[in-house]
């Protein structure tokens, strides 16, 4: 087991208006979630949900080669696509807004502070009849001397009895056996509760809360596009990267600054305050900096095999 110690990354003294509000921190701190109702505009929730359409065409397409980016499941009735990864290469412009917006950015410097790395960005999906659940889950147990967390943006309705999502409140605190979790009490984990969401609604959460989705019979299609946030001090620190991959991350910050202003030319630009020696340079060659891979991962908590 792990215990926790105060994250030392915090919020910066100036509040954007996108920045979360000192009592919302604090509710993420002690509940390990925090539900952001109709935080993405019409719009871009709108362009999201094209995109995602095309996404998952193209894993479908038996003509197009499928590297690993697209994860597949078995199932009872066969194999089911369930998962996208680096979404920024996928030929749709939408993921890229959707990490340059201040409605996102807000959050990460909030949580992460001025040195923020947006460390991983796919969808994950329930297909319309595939109620699969989801197991009682970490996403990365870590040593939590600084925050680590999705940024989970909802395409769809997320209902009750409809396989939505649950949450233990306050157990990201140390790490959770897993296994002797779903042993003992299945879906009726003491302190659980059922987050229900709705298109455009943000659900941030601690990367080590216990969380997972049960069974669902006859659900409606359920996407989500998830972004981590790290701080750049906190993989210095902790790994599991080198300071070259952080580089290499950091520089798709300017490109979603600057979709996000050629979609929005009007709006203020989300003004990033990251230290002058940290600031990315570009290598010119944006269609390769859109798609950093991860050769190592923080392990989670899974009853499966590969849990740390």
């Amino acid at each position: 087991m792990t215990t926790e110690t105060a994250p030392t990354q915090s919020r910066r003294d100036v509040l954007s208006p996108w920045s979360l509000s000192y009592e919302q921190v604090r509710f993420f701190d002690e509940h390990g979630y925090l539900v952001l109702p109709g935080r993405i505009r019409p719009e871009l929730l709108e362009r999201l949900q094209r995109a995602s359409e095309r996404w998952m065409a193209d894993g479908l397409d038996p003509n197009r080669p499928r590297p690993g980016d697209w994860l597949f499941a078995r199932r009872p009735a066969g194999e089911v696509m369930y998962r996208v990864d680096y979404l920024h290469d996928k030929g749709e412009a939408a993921s890229l807004e959707l990490l340059g917006s201040p409605e996102v950015l807000g959050i990460a410097e909030s949580l992460a502070g001025p040195d923020f790395v947006p460390t991983y960005e796919s969808m994950v999906f329930k297909s319309a009849g595939d109620g699969a659940p989801i197991p009682w889950h970490q996403d990365a147990v870590h040593s939590r001397r600084h925050r680590i967390f999705n940024v989970d943006v909802y395409l769809d309705a997320s209902l009750s009895g409809q396989g939505a999502l649950h949450v233990v409140p306050g157990s990201q605190r140390e790490r959770t056996d897993a296994c002797a979790v779903a042993e003992q009490h299945g879906w009726q984990l003491p302190g659980a509760i059922e987050v229900e969401l709705q298109p455009g609604d943000v659900l941030v959460h601690d990367d080590m809360i216990v969380h997972g989705s049960p069974p669902a019979v006859g659900n409606a299609l359920r996407r989500t596009v998830y972004l981590e946030f790290r701080s750049a001090h906190s993989i210095y620190e902790d790994g599991p990267w080198s300071r070259e991959w952080v580089d290499s991350r950091l520089r798709l910050v300017p490109l979603a600054l600057a979709e996000h202003a050629r979609r929005w030319p009007a709006d203020e630009r989300f003004e990033w305050h990251i230290d002058a020696a940290l600031r990315p340079q570009s290598r010119g060659d944006a269609e390769q900096e859109l798609r950093i891979v991860h050769e190592v991962h923080t392990p989670g908590e899974w009853c499966s095999a590969g849990t740390a």
